[in-house]
């Protein structure tokens, strides 16, 4: 299976390059056994559609990478709230070892899964999460203590703010992974973003060409810089901010 993923790369390192990314052999081949450890999981529970290896390389490893073109990751504190099968926290990890990077996700299976890639690997300055955001974002161990937090989970952005800025420390930033033309979740995100005690800053957007069939995959990235503290009421019970979420 390894030899699935070396067909790609040379495309892989290239692309890597031009975004200022280091990669060596053996973070390469931390990477192919993290993705032969999905693919093995993937047989007997829900991980991910995506495990032909040029999908996987376009798709999880460079989309998750491609969020160091906006923000130095190196040595900050980051969290991955709604990590699922670890994109972008554990790519991001094994890429910038000297980070310290919290896995958050709700369900256990997935929780278990990560604890055993980070076992496997031997990583250390990691740590796989079972819980919930809304929970763990009041909690005085986690609640603005981070750098960065990231996310790919499909939340709506008024939502997705609810649960991810209270994680942030003030001076930190929330990156959210969409789809493209996020305009109109911005849009209605900016009564949440900024009652959360963060600020829209900017958003980016890239594309990459599969390499069988020159398809383009394309990204955008939602910026929020933390300006104040998030008022103590917020994140409310879990299931609240899906429910009742902030909007214009």
């Amino acid at each position: 299976m390894i030899n699935d993923l070396e067909k790609y790369k040379p495309r892989f390192f290239e692309e890597l390059s031009k975004i200022g990314v280091g990669i060596d052999e053996k973070k390469f081949s931390m990477l192919c056994r993290y993705y032969e450890m999905v693919v093995e999981k993937n047989e007997v529970m829900n991980l991910t559609a995506i495990t032909e290896p040029a999908d996987f390389v376009v798709k999880h490893f460079l989309d998750s990478a491609y969020v160091a073109v906006l923000t130095d990751l190196s040595g900050k504190r980051i969290i991955d709230v709604g990590t699922g099968a670890g994109f972008p926290g554990m790519v991001l990890k094994i890429l910038f070892p000297d980070m310290e990077i919290v896995l958050l996700d709700s369900l256990r299976k997935r929780v278990d899964f990560l604890k055993n890639v980070i076992t496997e690997l031997g990583l250390s300055g990691i740590e796989a999460i079972h819980g919930r955001a809304e929970e763990l974002g009041q909690d005085e161990n986690f609640r603005e203590s981070f750098d960065i937090c990231v996310s790919r989970a499909v939340s709506d952005l008024p939502v997705l703010s609810e649960l991810c800025i209270p994680f942030v420390k003030v001076g930190g930033e929330f990156v959210a992974y969409k789809s493209v033309e996020a305009s109109d979740e911005i849009s209605r995100a900016q009564k949440a973003i900024e009652t959360f005690g963060g600020k829209f800053k900017d958003v980016k957007s890239f594309s990459l060409s599969h390499p069988e069939t020159g398809e383009k995959f394309a990204r955008d990235f939602v910026i929020i810089s933390k300006v104040e503290f998030t008022p103590s009421k917020y994140p409310r019970r879990p299931g609240i901010p899906g429910k009742k979420p902030i909007i214009i």
